[in-house]
C-alpha cells in the first residue's frame, strides 16, 4: 500500500493514497467524514478518459495516520502539498468534496498555483459553512454545536443517522441511493478516528474562505446541488461562484449533498467535460 509521509508537521503523519493510470494527474480530496473510497463511482470514469487519478485518505480517516492534534487546514494543506511534493506532480488539477474544497482553497493560499492547472469545488463547503451576521443563509451555531456534542456523546449514532441527510434518503424514497451505500459509509466513517471526527468538524465549521477565494487565478469548475441539506447552495456554491472569477458553475436539479453517488453520471460528465477544456 503506497503512503508518502509529512514529516514538516510536529508529528510524522503517513498519508494513503491510490494511484491509477497516467497522463494529467488529477487528485481527489474525499469529503467528511468518510474516505478516498467515497470517490469509486468518479476514479474509473477519471482513468478510463486517460488521467491519472490520485485519491487518499485524510488524516485520521481510512487507513492514514491518526495524530492527535494538527487538524487545521493550512497542515491539511500540507497533506496534499506532500502528496504534490513526493510524487512530483505538475499541472494537477485539485478535485475537492465537500470539506476537501477547504484544502483545495488553502493549498493555493499556502503554496500557490505553480504546479496547479485547474481546481474543482464539488458539493462544497466554500466558502463558509456557519451563519454570520454578513453570511445570514449559513447554519446556525446552535445547529453546528449540536453536531461537535453529538460526536463527543454519541458519534456512531449521529453518524447512523447523518448519511441520511447526505443523500436525501427519506425524501427520494431510496430511488437513488440504496440502503447498502447507507451502511457502507456508516462503515468507513465508523472507523475514522473519532478525534479525527470531531476536529475536523470543528475545521469545517468554524473556517472561513471568503479572504482566499482572490488566490483562485487558475480555471475552477463548481458544482453543487440545489437540495443539498449538508451545506446550503446559498453560503456555498452561490457565493463561491460569486467570489471567484474565471470559474464555470453547474448547478444539478434536485441533487443532495452527496451528488457524487445520487448523480453520478451528471457529475462525472461535467467533470470529465472541464478536464478536457
Amino acid at each position: 500500500m503506497p503512503f508518502i509521509t509529512n514529516k514538516t508537521t510536529q508529528e510524522h503523519v503517513d498519508i494513503h493514497y491510490k494511484d491509477y493510470g497516467n497522463g494529467q494527474p488529477v487528485i481527489l480530496i474525499h469529503g467528511w467524514p468518510l474516505s478516498h473510497q467515497a470517490w469509486e463511482g468518479q476514479i474509473s470514469a477519471i482513468v478510463a478518459a486517460g488521467y491519472r487519478c490520485i485519491a487518499y485518505d485524510r488524516r485520521g480517516f481510512g487507513i492514514s495516520s491518526a495524530p492527535w492534534d494538527s487538524f487545521d487546514y493550512s497542515t491539511l494543506a500540507s497533506d496534499l502539498n506532500t502528496l504534490i511534493t513526493d510524487l512530483k506532480l505538475e499541472k494537477a488539477v485539485l478535485v475537492g468534496f465537500s470539506m476537501g474544497g477547504g484544502e483545495v482553497i488553502r493549498y493555493l493560499t499556502d503554496f500557490g498555483t505553480d504546479k496547479i492547472d485547474k481546481i474543482a469545488l464539488i458539493a462544497s463547503i466554500i466558502p463558509l459553512v456557519k451563519k454570520k451576521e454578513d453570511n445570514p443563509e449559513g447554519v446556525p451555531e446552535d445547529g453546528l454545536n449540536a453536531i461537535m456534542d453529538a460526536l463527543q456523546t454519541d458519534r456512531v449514532g449521529f453518524l447512523k443517522d447523518f448519511h441520511k441527510n447526505f443523500y436525501n434518503f427519506d425524501d427520494n424514497k431510496g430511488d437513488r441511493i440504496s440502503t447498502a451505500q447507507l451502511d457502507y459509509d456508516f462503515t468507513i466513517a465508523s472507523f475514522a478516528s473519532p478525534r479525527a471526527t470531531l476536529q475536523t468538524a470543528r475545521a469545517w465549521a468554524n473556517t472561513d474562505f471568503r479572504s482566499e477565494l482572490k488566490n483562485v487565478t487558475v480555471p475552477a469548475l463548481i458544482v453543487h446541488g440545489d437540495s443539498d441539506n449538508i451545506v446550503p447552495i446559498e453560503t456555498s456554491g452561490n457565493q463561491a461562484a460569486k467570489g471567484i472569477k474565471n470559474n464555470t458553475y453547474k448547478v444539478l436539479k434536485n441533487a443532495p449533498h452527496g451528488l457524487n453517488v445520487t448523480h453520478r453520471k451528471e457529475l462525472n460528465t461535467i467533470l470529465l467535460d472541464f478536464l478536457k477544456q
